[in-house]
């Protein structure tokens, strides 16, 4: 008792409270306990750790790949991360870069052209107290001055703008979102080093935030959404989101708005681009998330159920899951093709040419519904190709097939159409015939336009005229009906018009005369 009056006097805790550690319980769990499969692991990732350690630094694989290893998966990335700064990171790797101001990491790059690997690696941050952060007024865009020589730094709402303090692995790991992706896998001794029971978590198959979910979805509101990503991958092995990492994200949806759109834009191409995107919209229905975490977003969670629209995030995972590229142009164009239809549907109607109503249509739809986020490079580009490609696919002779082959984005453009054929948009037959063209051989091709030529020509011939009855285009009843007469002169489909020739005929032509009339 005496010891801790005298204790409090000099500022010092009592004992039992000083040996509780403050950042979590170091475990470090061997193989023979968690399991984890070596071959699981990416060679490239192995050489990382494995370099970063023999010049002396701590290093280890981190975060989802850890997770995803734990429970038998193999991950398709791997982070690593080390108490050596991205300055000595960068100098340890022959092509290595740094990126990022709110986060600075080291991107490791192994291989080139599409077959490169990246291996990302980030530096121990310190857990620090944000109501210490330097505070600015505005947000990344409107302080980008201020905040350029920052290490920590918050705006008016908490959110954290800045975040290259370093500090120990116990506080790395507290700073980390959820506790099972908070551990750390050195493969070369096959520990993993565990602060926050993150292998029991995951075990019991329980998403949970480390720390007070309010406080860490204010400081990074995107954990909103990566908890809806998380739980759309899991899902199906059986993970569940505690009920109290839950609750606040519905009331701290608002926090949303403050974040740079093209992080959010970002943000929802990982939701749906990672091969759970069906999965991804039934937990942003499920948690009440389905309306205004981003405009483009809602969009896709309102049309989730429209054939077109479903089938191209039903591909969309099928692809990702079968290793096979994605990309987002074809997977927004295909969520955005009722608007463009609609528009140029609209655009015929009004006199417009084909073309320009086209084109036209494509140019609001971007305004409307893409903004300035990407609206105006390779993304918008490869979606207004894959657009205009539609109509060209019902022209199959002269030289249109022949050319539209070699385009570079004509694979997304056929599968766009074969999408469409899918679900009764166009017919079958159009989607088989371009199928075998674009496999086909020279002289086939030549057959295949050949066999279209040839069907055009018998439909031309088996054709029933049109017989023209004569008739006096009599006083219009109302100012439409003087305007359909007159539309129908200018056409030249007015009998009386075609009358006038008779009188350049010689007298007793008159059956000959009808007999013409009759075959026009």
């Amino acid at each position: 008792m005496i010891k801790t009056i005298i204790d409090k006097l000099l500022g010092k805790e009592p004992a039992s409270r000083s040996r509780k550690p403050r950042f979590g319980k170091r475990e470090e769990v061997p193989a023979s306990v968690h399991g984890i499969d070596l071959q699981l692991v990416d060679p490239r990732a192995i050489d990382v750790v494995r370099t970063l350690k023999d010049e002396g630094y701590e290093a280890y694989v981190v975060g989802g790949a850890v997770r995803d290893l734990l429970l038998g998966l193999r991950p398709k990335d791997f982070d690593v991360a080390t108490n050596a700064t991205p300055e000595q990171v960068k100098h340890l790797f022959r092509r290595a870069f740094i990126i990022g101001k709110r986060f600075r990491i080291v991107h490791v790059v192994y291989g080139r052209g599409r077959e490169h690997e990246v291996i990302e690696v980030s530096t121990f941050r310190a857990f620090l107290d944000n109501s210490l952060a330097e505070q600015v007024s505005g947000n990344e865009r409107t302080s980008k001055l201020a905040l350029a020589h920052m290490k920590h730094a918050v705006d008016a709402s908490g959110r954290v703008l800045r975040d290259n303090v370093w500090g120990p692995q116990d506080q790395d790991a507290t700073r980390r979102d959820f506790t099972v992706n908070a551990m750390y896998y050195d493969p070369e001794t096959q520990v993993v080093v565990d602060f926050h029971k993150g292998i029991q978590d995951a075990q019991k198959r329980v998403l949970r935030m480390i720390g007070d979910p309010t406080t860490r979805y204010r400081e990074d509101p995107v954990r909103i959404i990566r908890a809806v990503r998380f739980a759309a991958k899991l899902s199906p092995l059986g993970f569940k989101i505690e009920p109290k990492t839950a609750k606040p994200l519905v009331e701290s949806e608002h926090l949303l708005k403050d974040v740079p759109q093209s992080r959010l834009f970002d943000e929802m191409l990982k939701l749906l681009q990672t091969g759970h995107a069906l999965a991804s919209i039934e937990q942003l229905k499920k948690l009440g998330l389905a309306k205004g975490i981003y405009p483009l977003l809602d969009v896709v969670v309102e049309r989730a159920e429209h054939p077109f629209v479903k089938a191209a995030l039903a591909d969309t995972d099928r692809r990702v899951g079968e290793g096979k590229p994605v990309a987002p142009s074809f997977m927004l164009a295909c969520v955005l093709w009722q608007d463009v239809k609609n528009g140029w549907e609209q655009r015929l109607k009004k006199g417009f040419h084909a073309f320009p109503a086209l084109n036209e249509a494509i140019d609001e739809v971007f305004d409307q519904r893409i903004g300035d986020v990407s609206g105006r490079g390779k993304l918008a580009a490869d979606m207004r190709e894959i657009w205009i490609m539609q109509p060209r696919f019902d022209k199959r002779t002269g030289a249109t097939p022949f050319g539209m082959v070699l385009q570079a984005r004509f694979r997304a453009g056929f599968d766009f159409m074969r999408l469409r054929a899918d679900v009764g948009e166009v017919e079958e037959a159009l989607a088989e015939w371009w199928q075998e063209f674009q496999t086909a051989d020279d002289a086939r091709r030549e057959d295949l336009v050949a066999q279209v030529r040839e069907e055009q020509r018998q439909k031309q011939k088996t054709a029933q005229p049109v017989r023209r009855v004569p008739r006096k285009v009599e006083a219009a009843e109302s100012p439409l009906d003087e305007m359909a007469a007159q539309s129908t002169n200018e056409l030249g489909d007015a009998p009386t018009k075609k009358r006038r020739r008779r009188r350049r005929k010689p007298a007793g032509s008159g059956e000959a005369a009808a007999a013409d009339s009759s075959q026009a």
